[in-house]
């Protein structure tokens, strides 16, 4: 059996083709394949307005600075994600408050972030772990009635739906953060966007994306010549590449075949673990269908006597991936020296959590293979 990496990119010949048209035209940046890119996010997802950008952690960064989050704010974040949810609030001389999780499908738990909002609090940023939607209508609520701003990092999610509507319509959010990494929904090499249905968002989103500048004559202070532009705000270099975003076209029109695949193999390792005691998948909220992003157990190492470490070498030495997300952001070497929390869901759950390998060019055979090996170590 070849290597069984934890997952890979799916990239075809028509995909190479677009990136080649771009890459012989004359424009290999702000050529107009952005604009195309966005319009294709906004028709998928059902947003009325799109920005891409270089990195989901770009667009997590200019979401929070278009929401006016600035020194002394705090913003509540989960504990159980990658670091870009809540460097992003850094970024901005904010605090990010770590919320606890549920520790059924690991999303941020809504208990805790009622008991965390208080007059410094100004957003909350739920993660769409491994693909499911964070409980957002809730989330939602709760902003609304303290005026916070909900910025739903969706970086694990696209292709997913929550409540009947697909994630990133921002129906119960005023942003959404995608990623386009290569190990995401669909890629774009590196890449991001910021979706949202506010105007206003949309336009400071526009700004702080390409330096602050702006050439649109609706928003010049005055207007000498058709040389001239505006630095407006203090913004960043965050632009996406025209051949990047061709590869994102490309792939958008992919992606319910890639979903459609991911779940195929989310419903058989469901099957295959079900009646296992020491091995159990996070479980599924109603109202939602998970991107199926990631595929996480909750292992009982003790249970089957080996410890994480081992168990991984084991499979690795069988040529399959296996791989943690996340550790609890908090216990980062970083942030333990700026804070102090502790958060016993996440803490838990990293104990035993592991991520087996799933991507749309997983064969069957070699998930058989995959689950085979994981179930022997547990004899």
């Amino acid at each position: 059996m070849k290597f069984i990496p934890l997952t890979i990119h799916t990239i075809d010949s028509n995909d190479v083709k677009q990136v080649g048209k771009v890459l012989r035209s004359n424009r290999l940046t702000q050529g107009g394949k952005n604009n195309e890119f966005e319009r294709a996010l906004c028709r998928y997802t059902g947003a009325k307005y799109a920005v891409c950008v270089s990195s989901a952690t770009a667009a997590l960064h200019i979401a929070c600075l278009a929401a006016g989050i600035k020194t002394g704010d705090e913003v509540i974040v989960p504990s159980i994600t990658f670091v870009a949810s809540s460097n992003c609030v850094l970024y901005c001389g904010a605090k990010p408050v770590f919320a606890d999780i549920d520790k059924d499908n690991a999303n941020i738990d809504i208990d805790e972030v009622k008991k965390l909002i208080n007059k410094k609090t100004r957003a909350i940023i739920p993660v769409d772990f491994t693909g499911q939607s964070a409980d957002l209508k809730e989330i939602h609520g709760i902003a609304k009635k303290d005026n916070l701003i909900v910025i739903e990092d969706a970086a694990h999610s696209l292709g997913a739906t929550y409540h009947g509507k697909k994630v990133g319509s921002c129906r119960y959010s005023d942003m959404t953060v995608f990623s386009f990494h290569p190990t995401k929904s669909i890629t774009t090499g590196e890449g991001g966007a910021v979706l949202t249905n506010d105007k206003k968002l949309y336009e400071k989103l526009l700004l702080l994306r390409s330096h602050g500048i702006t050439r649109d004559q609706r928003f010049l202070k005055k207007n000498p010549g058709p040389w001239y532009y505006e630095m407006q705000a203090l913004g960043l270099n965050y632009r996406m590449s025209d051949f990047q975003a061709a590869l994102g076209i490309s792939q958008l029109k992919k992606i319910g075949r890639f979903i459609a695949r991911r779940r195929e193999i989310t419903k058989k390792y469901d099957a295959a673990f079900k009646h296992i005691d020491w091995i159990k998948p996070l479980k599924i909220k109603p109202n939602r269908k998970t991107s199926c992003h990631l595929y996480v157990v909750l292992i009982d190492f003790k249970k089957i006597k080996k410890t994480r470490r081992q168990f991984m070498q084991s499979l690795i030495q069988n040529g399959i991936e296996t791989q943690v997300h996340y550790i609890p952001v908090y216990q980062q070497p970083y942030y333990k020296k700026i804070m102090k929390v502790s958060c016993k869901n996440a803490e838990k759950y990293y104990e035993k959590a592991l991520s087996l390998p799933i991507y749309p060019k997983m064969s069957r055979l070699e998930q058989f293979y995959t689950i085979k090996k994981i179930l022997n170590l547990g004899e």
